[in-house]
């Protein structure tokens, strides 16, 4: 293992691969990856020992501080300042005078973290972004500690020394509702009931292994989703670019009125089963579709789908797989598991989609 170096000198290729030069003005450059997460099945049981931690709903984020200049950086290296300036204006004011820490940016509103609020800080408009950053402050919180308070980077010290350090950082930096060290689990079965409760706070669970060292873009930690399933009302669909056979079934639940609100998409549907199910949706057209919230235009993620969409009638029921939600609405798209003739539309309301209700994890 490196012995670790403090700002302004030389630091490279450490026995896991390339660690980067500190830049002249913080103790890591501004575009350091953050090491990443593969996506599992379930918790690993072998490999270990294992340090678990909740997988937080918010936008990752580097946090880079020394005197007084602070950045913030996403996952993809973009700078995030500008969008949360409470929480620059909070870690300039913290005492210690440098660091390097990881995290996640949380919002919440009403008690619940909300994605949304975090993507409406991304406005172009400094007025705006000034009046919701009073209005829905962010908070940071921290679990992984890259350089300390000596300007002494921490990527080739295992887990254990380096979450040591966050804790120690924390018991004086640490601010309520402002910046919060995540809590961990060191056995599985606690990390298994985060993993139950997950899907409104959290949203999963992420093992490390305490003996690694931090090693910058690589998938080098595991993930874990709660994936859950719902019955969902087949409330119209979209062609395909060409406008021949089916690309996408837009999916609704009923609400408390009795009407029925759009909730996402789905667009697993075989190559081989589209031709006999346009036919199938194309005789129920014609219907009411969507009573209460409708679909907008065309995803914004893709461009091969039309930007009309057909209503139906409320007819067809789906069975779907879907990882998070997100003001009453499934935050990605969806796969299709199987066809519920055997169930009523007027079932599929949303207390299958309601909140799991949460032990404390701390």
């Amino acid at each position: 293992m490196l012995d670790a170096k403090p700002i302004g000198t030389e630091f490279h290729a450490g026995r896991y691969g390339h660690v980067p030069k500190p830049s002249l003005k913080f103790a890591l450059p501004l575009d350091t990856p953050p090491m990443e997460a593969k996506l599992l099945a379930e918790l690993p049981k072998e490999g270990g020992p294992w340090q678990y931690e909740p997988k937080w709903d918010g936008f990752r984020c580097l946090a880079f501080k020394r005197g007084d200049e602070v950045e913030l950086r996403s996952k993809s290296g973009k700078p995030l300042g500008r969008y949360f300036p409470e929480i620059v204006a909070m870690l300039r004011g913290l005492k210690a005078r440098q660091f390097v820490i990881d995290g996640e940016l949380v919002i919440e509103l009403e008690g619940a973290p909300s994605f949304d609020a975090l993507q409406m800080r991304l406005h172009p408009a400094e007025s705006r972004i000034k009046k919701l950053s009073a209005e829905t402050p962010a908070h940071l919180i921290a679990f992984d500690m890259l350089a300390d308070t000596g300007g002494v980077v921490l990527l080739d010290r295992p887990l254990r020394e380096r979450r040591a350090a966050l804790a120690k950082f924390m018991k004086t930096a640490a601010i309520r509702r402002k910046l919060i060290l995540s809590p961990v689990a060191l056995t599985r079965a606690k990390a298994m009931r985060w993993l139950g409760e997950s899907g409104g706070a959290t949203d999963g669970v992420v093992a490390k292994r305490l003996d690694d060292p931090y090693q910058p873009g690589e998938r080098a930690m595991a993930k874990v989703k709660r994936i859950r399933t719902a019955d969902c009302v087949v409330g119209g669909f979209r062609y395909e670019s060409d406008g021949k056979l089916v690309g996408s079934l837009l999916l609704g639940l009923y609400n408390s009125q009795g009407k029925l609100d759009h909730v996402g998409f789905t667009a697993t549907i075989s190559d081989a089963g589209r031709p006999a199910l346009t036919k199938k949706l194309e005789k129920l057209r014609g219907g009411p579709g969507f009573t209460g919230n409708a679909p907008g235009g065309p995803s914004r993620w893709s461009t091969e789908r039309s930007s009309q969409w057909q209503p139906l009638k409320p007819k067809l029921v789906v069975e779907v797989k879907f990882d998070q939600v997100t003001a009453s609405r499934f935050r990605h798209g969806t796969r299709l598991m199987r066809w519920r003739p055997d169930k009523a539309p007027h079932q599929c309301t949303f207390a299958q989609i309601a909140p799991v209700r949460k032990s404390r994890q701390a």
